[in-house]
């Protein structure tokens, strides 16, 4: 037996022993939270003064950074005049496996765009790449599943940029996901740099055409304007030590805009317009600063809330702005009770690589080597006896 479930199930009946304990606790940093940021509401300049503080003891620093709109602020969709394109783009990826008997690695793009209200079939388009031997080895080096990532993530930019190009009119593109491109530790970091002006570069261009471009996140988890609250009531004692510092552990901003009961943000209502303050704000800066709301998708009585991040040519222009959070809400609402921009689903639908495609990608790949004569390995041991046929072990 793989798992020895009794004594799972001993550590399972532990946790629920202490489950009231930590709903209890749960429920008084969020009640604070709630109380801070009725407080702090309109003290943007204090806020603002506080996160500078911040930054200088914690130069990794990552939270919200409050503009000119009060923190509880709540914006209905605005009517627009026009009829945007609209371009979705979403990627995924095959990883190298040393085990297998051919190493390669796929980064796949679907890309849909769609003309709103035009009564338009959406375009539908995919790009394909192969990675295989020096492709592999950038800068002599394995090249790992988060650059592999990092690849599909440029890739799915680089595909928006080149379908908005010459399109007239409103431009509006979306992925999912963060819009900032995270980081890649060790031996990765310095080809983690290249990958990041050559994506700021896209950005660039997109910003030059101004077409409106957007990552959304859903079901987000991180806290960063609580994190603001928590440096907003921190003394100068802690703000020294402000990493060891969190009170409203386990509140995230998703409850504070979207508490089921009473939900900050109405239906179809985005939140007031943030800064990321991070230590990514050195690469991104001037109108490629990176900026986000936070954007009730759901229904009465049945929040949703997601992050749309955006750059700062889109925050500080109006129009921009309020047609992303129209097309956005449009868009989800296509999407029935389970909200989710209807174009984005329909890209991950084009971009899927399933099992069955990869083993058929192996198989040609090792028949094509072999015609020309090129050496093809065989699978690991391990490999081997994970293939063992029987075996349902994991």
């Amino acid at each position: 037996m793989p798992i020895n479930y009794q004594e799972v199930y001993s550590q399972i009946q532990t946790i629920g022993a202490g489950a009231k304990e930590r709903k209890k606790r749960k429920e008084e940093a969020q009640a604070q939270a709630r109380d801070l940021l009725a407080n702090f509401d309109s003290q943007l300049d204090f806020l603002r003064a506080k996160v500078d503080t911040a930054k200088e003891a914690d130069p990794s620093l990552r939270c919200a950074y409050p503009l000119d709109e009060p923190l509880a602020s709540s914006f209905d969709v605005q009517p627009v005049s026009v009829s945007p394109t609209l371009i979705a783009a979403d990627g995924s990826q095959i990883n190298p496996d040393r085990h297998a008997a051919v190493q390669f690695g796929l980064v796949n793009v679907g890309a849909i765009v769609m003309k709103a209200n035009s009564g338009e079939a959406p375009q539908i388009e995919t790009d394909s790449t192969l990675l295989y031997g020096d492709d592999l080895l950038p800068n002599g080096i394995p090249m790992s599943d988060g650059m592999v990532a990092l690849r599909r993530d440029l890739a799915e930019r680089q595909k928006l940029d080149e379908l908005s190009k010459g399109m007239a009119g409103a431009v509006v593109t979306f992925t999912d996901g963060p819009i900032e491109l995270w980081g890649a530790k060790g031996e990765d970091a310095s080809a983690y740099e290249d990958f990041i002006e050559k994506y700021k570069g896209v950005l660039s261009r997109l910003q030059s055409r101004g077409v409106i471009t957007a990552g959304y996140v859903d079901k987000p988890s991180a806290d960063l304007v609580v994190r603001l609250l928590e440096i907003a009531m921190a003394d100068n004692e802690q703000i020294q030590r402000l990493r060891e510092f969190h009170p409203l552990r386990g509140v995230s901003d998703r409850w504070l805009y979207g508490e089921k009961g009473n939900p900050l943000l109405k239906p179809g209502h985005r939140s007031a317009v943030f800064k990321i303050q991070s230590s990514s704000e050195k690469r991104y800066t001037g109108v490629l600063s990176l900026h986000f709301f936070y954007l009730n998708v759901g229904t009465e009585g049945h929040p949703w809330t997601v992050r749309v991040e955006i750059p700062k040519w889109v925050a500080e222009d109006s129009e921009k702005l309020n047609l992303l959070h129209a097309v956005l809400v449009q868009q989800c609402r296509m999407m029935g009770n389970k909200p989710y921009p209807y174009l984005l689903h329909r890209a991950h639908e084009t971009a899927v690589v399933k099992n069955e495609e990869k083993q058929q990608i192996e198989q040609l790949l090792t028949m094509e080597l072999r015609k020309n004569n090129e050496d093809v390995d065989e699978l690991s041991s391990k490999q081997s006896a994970k293939d063992l046929q029987g075996r349902t072990r994991m």
